[in-house]
């Protein structure tokens, strides 16, 4: 586990982090908790501001663009409740389509509809998930590389944010992707208690600050 730094960096470039507001019936997002036991935390000399986004497909994205082009951060890590998985899932493509299971927090259900029109079908994360992994791994927490976001409004910000990232000049040079974390003890299992989530993302979030290139699979692997 990393220790939360004592230093202050006032001045220095930061890291976003964002979680959602509560949505169906939960009355708490561990999401959200967990990005606001992160802000203000220092890692890598970079300032930690944690966000919390509307559970809604016509104003999340909104909200992130305006956190973004606040904030102009070094990286961004959004996250959000995956109920049922049992690790924190390192997400790795963004897919262009909304297809909602449930309506948003505005009652809202699109089916079928792309996030950005016009727009590539995916991006992949800009994050180095495979050096996140182990480095989650090897401290004992549990964690796995995820292929599907979902498509709810997870899926939405995580593509929203990409998109961002690849056609905004003023955020060249900033990396970003997703995070979903499990249920907390309490709101179904399998579950992780909050500590375990932040110690994880707090984790995760120092060694993508310090990896620019990721963990490559060996020639020849067949996974």
């Amino acid at each position: 586990m990393v220790a939360p730094s004592d230093n202050t960096a006032s001045d220095c470039q930061v890291v976003l982090v964002t979680g959602f507001e509560p949505f169906g019936e939960h009355d708490v997002n561990p999401s959200t908790l967990a990005a606001q036991a992160l802000d203000g935390r220092v890692i890598g000399g970079r300032r930690l501001v944690g966000a919390q986004l509307p559970t809604r497909f016509d104003s999340a994205i909104a909200a992130l663009r305006e956190l973004l082009l606040t904030h102009r951060p070094a990286l961004v890590i959004c996250t959000g409740l995956a109920g049922g998985r049992g690790a924190i899932s390192l997400e790795r493509v963004a897919i262009n389509v909304n297809d909602a299971r449930i309506p948003d927090n505005a009652g809202v259900q699109p089916v079928d509809t792309p996030v950005v029109g016009g727009a590539p079908a995916a991006y992949f994360t800009t994050l180095p998930i495979k050096a996140m992994l182990a480095a989650l791994l090897q401290a004992g927490i549990d964690a796995e590389i995820s292929q599907t976001a979902g498509t709810f409004v997870c899926n939405h910000v995580f593509y929203g944010l990409l998109h961002e990232l690849a056609t905004r000049p003023e955020l060249a040079g900033t990396r970003g992707g997703f995070i979903h974390v499990p249920w907390l003890p309490g709101q179904g299992q399998p579950s992780m208690p909050l500590d375990n989530i932040v110690a994880g993302l707090q984790l995760a979030i120092e060694h993508a600050l310090a990896t620019q290139d990721d963990i490559r699979r060996p020639a020849g692997s067949l996974n």
